[in-house]
């Protein structure tokens, strides 16, 4: 019994040499090549988060709202007034013009910018050959050269 457990002191005096750590160098080392390859992606994935959101509005305004709208338009025989706006795809609108055969919702729900705000819908529209505006005033959130359009 003694020998086993001398045995034991003697393995776990072995194991506990050979363990092995890194160095201060090794560490730095590894820092070292991870702030070079991120000075390398990060410049290059910068302005990709703003592409992204611009994508995702015109997705939004050159398709998926106005399936929503046709749809409604179909059923009602009209597109909603600029009162009723983008809501009326949601639940049944009050006021002119009444929508008899209203079979919605028309999407799930409230259609939100990329940038958190509500996107702007205007019937009739103010631009030739469209039926109705619709638009994000983009990442300022005020009319600029950066909104998303349907008209453009």
């Amino acid at each position: 019994m003694i020998k086993t457990q001398n045995a034991k002191r003697t393995t776990h005096n072995a194991l506990r040499t050979t363990k092995h750590a890194f160095t201060l160098i090794e560490l730095m080392l590894v820092v070292v090549i991870l702030g070079a390859l991120a000075a390398m992606i990060v410049p290059r994935m910068a302005g990709r988060s703003q592409q992204a959101k611009i994508s995702i509005a015109k997705a939004d305004i050159m398709s998926n709202i106005p399936s929503a709208l046709d749809l409604y338009e179909l059923d009602n025989g009209a597109y909603p007034s600029t009162e009723q706006g983008l809501d009326a795809l949601l639940s049944k609108p009050a006021g002119s013009p009444q929508p008899n055969n209203w079979n919605g919702p028309y999407l799930k729900k409230k259609p939100i910018d990329p940038w958190g705000s509500e996107y702007q819908y205007r019937y009739p529209s103010q631009h030739q050959r469209l039926d109705y505006d619709l638009y994000s005033f983009g990442p300022d959130q005020v009319k600029s050269d950066d909104d998303v359009t349907n008209w453009e």
